[in-house]
């Protein structure tokens, strides 16, 4: 029998640390370990990471030496940040002399950092010229800065993303020293030396605690007898090896929602959707689009930084979210849930115990409205009603849902507040319900518009405890479709099982050209096999904002090649069933449009337009855009059928000319060139990224539409 190949990942929730044991042939799950997370251990939540990993082992009969991937997300930098666990920095800036050094000593020489909740970071400032910077002027620095009580450095030049020699020369003359550094270049590319110098002043800042803790967790681990890379999830959704963590722990931010995130996307297969995780307390709203999450720069204490982390939104209503009520008409639901409150929930009550019971209102905090619900029990304990009880007493919740309770007990507590109210109990329910989907609407329709996702396209996709109890509500009132996966309550660990290294380099480039861009995609690739990703599974896809003159690439990559796919025998007929189900239409309304036996594209006709699913051989769809045109052609005639192509594509609005998304399919390749807006920078990257095809080597071409 030959060994099995396990991946591992450790999700850390506030209550719970939970791991879990993939196959990583057939993305199964084998086995599963949950421990509590451990907040108040000398080591934090490192000890329960190692715990949860060993207990998933020895539990599971799984062997050291099949584990050929481990990774966990964290909550240690964020903690940090909140608590102030922080050390204090010393900014070395650097720069030219006259109005440059001028501007850099002003702009480096930022503020202590409030951390928006009571606590702040410490920040010392000097300042060196250039041309003064010898290694005994930079010791003698670093010294002062020591002695004045900082224990981290931050290295930040003036335009030092073109030049970074300077800031690499104070690091390593920290680093003799002893002390931590963070280069500012390293952080980021892009330009804004106040921004840049503040995101490295905070990734200094919680270099002592992170570097400690991740020693600790390599050191345990190691010594379970694994010794393949220990990988650390990032807040955007990738994962980076933990010795990259250990100089830029400030990307760990927000690692716990990501990791749900990348769980949806690989479990569930989704492409364009809204992706909601829902807790007890709060829920997290964010966005899958191309089959990637939506990133954005994070704000810290209201100070905006050059660090990504998924574009998430917490809303205050969740499965154990409590109702507020007076007579005649229910207020509100939330934002207080059951657990603040500290009752339970009373669909999960024995329904005896409701016999004689009585409705009362309370304050669940001091400062709280004094109109939350809640329900005396014949035993003197008290219950409340949440989304959970209304969700059951409608019986919406799929069978085996984590969160079905009773029906009897949902439905005598909703009674008594149905009597109040002056409406009937499926009512009641549904005002509740109603009232908590009302919150999260707005927000689904503000991502809808800000990534401009295509309606026809959207699956809300759940997560979490709570999914069936607002998820289901929500997506009904939008006539949405949805997704619950039946793991939902370790999806986060599911995510961090299967995520893959993530690296990105953005630059300001005005007018950038074809080599810009295939420079920059080449940086972001070699970044990606510095964190543990092997080459030939990593992909680069580019956006550019013209308006802010800034280009982005973003690498993606395994740490291992899979020698068995998913679905290796996804065929052209089972491709065609994928892209039907996808496009709404019947498998016989659907056409296969191009193959290359690796690659599927699949087209339909919906209201006089061409929807196009692009399907790999694992069965994943790849692109799923609603309008667009599908072409095969070889390496020699593929600039003159992309110029047609695009021409025909193109949106015309009065004087506005929308240009298409272009995505090229070489062999097993998809080549995203969905975010360059220009026909020359797009031709000049498929002529600069594909210079090693023959001539007469077919490539598929799909170009979509874009609507204003």
């Amino acid at each position: 029998m030959s060994k099995r190949a396990i991946r591992i990942g450790i999700d850390v929730g506030g209550t719970h640390t939970k791991a879990v044991a993939i196959d990583n042939n057939t993305n199964e799950i084998v086995g599963k370990g949950s421990v509590m997370t451990t907040h108040h251990d000398e080591h934090g939540v490192a000890t329960g990471v190692v715990e949860a990993f060993k207990k998933c082992l020895s539990e599971n009969n799984i062997q050291p030496d099949e584990v050929i991937f481990i990774a966990h997300s964290t909550t240690q930098a964020t903690n940090a940040l909140l608590e102030g666990d922080v050390a204090r920095v010393g900014v070395v800036g650097i720069s030219g002399g006259g109005i440059e050094g001028f501007l850099a000593k002003r702009q480096t020489k930022i503020a202590n950092i409030d951390l928006g909740t009571g606590q702040s970071i410490e920040v010392d400032h000097t300042h060196l010229k250039i041309k003064e910077m010898t290694p005994e002027k930079v010791k003698e620095t670093l010294k002062n800065l020591y002695d004045q009580g900082d224990r981290v450095i931050v290295a930040s030049k003036a335009f030092g993303v073109d030049n970074m020699r300077e800031e690499r020369l104070v690091a390593e003359e920290s680093e003799k020293m002893g002390i931590p550094c963070t280069v500012a270049s390293d952080i980021t590319k892009l330009y804004g030396l106040t921004t840049r110098t503040r995101t490295a002043a905070l990734n200094a800042s919680i270099l002592p605690k992170m570097l400690d803790t991740a020693n600790s967790t390599e050191r345990s681990v190691r010594s379970a007898g694994v010794n393949v890379p220990l990988m650390i999830m990032r807040g955007d959704g990738g994962v980076m090896e933990i010795n990259e963590m250990k100089k830029r722990p400030i990307l760990t931010m927000l690692s716990g929602p990501a990791a749900s995130v990348i769980g949806a996307l690989m479990y569930l297969r989704a492409s364009n959707g809204i992706y909601f995780e829902v807790g007890g307390t709060s829920t997290n709203v964010g966005v899958i689009k191309n089959g990637r999450p939506a990133v954005d720069y994070s704000i810290i204490g209201g100070h905006r930084t050059y660090v990504n982390s998924l574009d998430v939104r917490v809303l205050g209503v969740a499965g154990g979210s409590m109702v507020r009520a007076k007579k005649g008409e229910i207020i509100d639901v939330g934002p207080r849930s059951a657990h603040i409150a500290g009752m339970g929930y009373a669909c999960f009550t024995e329904p005896k115990l409701f016999d004689g019971a009585k409705l009362y209102h309370v304050k669940p905090r001091a400062n709280d409205p004094s109109d939350y619900v809640a329900i005396k029990l014949n035993n003197g304990e008290s219950v409340t009603i949440t989304n959970t009880c209304a969700a059951n007493v409608l019986r919406i919740l799929a069978e085996g849902d984590y969160a079905t309770g009773n029906y009897e007990s949902s439905c005598k507590a909703m009674k008594l507040l149905a009597d109040e109210v002056g409406m009937s109990v499926e009512d009641t329910a549904k005002t509740i319900l109603t009232k908590s989907s009302e919150k999260i609407i707005p927000v689904i329709e503000d991502l809808i518009a800000k990534y401009k996702i295509e309606r026809e396209q959207i699956v809300l996709v759940g997560a979490g405890g709570g999914a069936g109890t607002l998820l289901t509500f929500t997506a009904n009132m939008m006539q949405f479709k949805y997704l619950i996966p039946v793991n939902a309550e370790v999806i986060s660990s599911i995510g961090v099982a299967l995520a893959m290294v993530r690296e990105m380099v953005e630059r300001t480039i005005p007018n950038p050209t074809a080599k810009d861009i295939a420079e920059l995609k080449k940086e972001a690739k070699e970044l990606a096999m510095n964190s543990g990703a092997v080459e030939e599974s990593i992909e680069v896809y580019v956006e550019i904002d013209e308006q802010a003159q800034k280009v982005t690439a973003i690498a993606m990559g395994s740490t291992e090649v899979k020698t068995t796919d998913l679905m290796k025998n996804c065929n052209e007929d089972e491709a065609l069933e994928i892209g039907a189900a996808s496009i709404g239409v019947s498998k016989k309304e659907a056409k296969l449009n191009a193959s290359n036996g690796l690659v599927f594209v699949v087209t339909g006709e919906i209201n006089g337009k061409a929807p196009i699913r692009v399907i790999d051989k694992k069965g994943f769809i790849k692109i799923q855009r609603t309008n667009g045109l599908v072409e095969t052609t070889t390496m020699e005639n593929v600039s003159e059928t992309l110029k047609k192509m695009w021409d025909s594509s193109s949106n015309f609005s009065g004087e506005i000319r929308i240009n298409p998304d272009v995505y090229v399919i070489s062999g097993s390749r998809v080549l995203d060139y969905s975010g360059i807006p220009e026909f020359t920078q797009v031709s000049g990257l498929i002529e600069a990224e594909l210079s090693d095809k023959a001539p007469e080597d077919n490539l598929i071409l799909v170009l979509a539409r874009n609507e204003l």
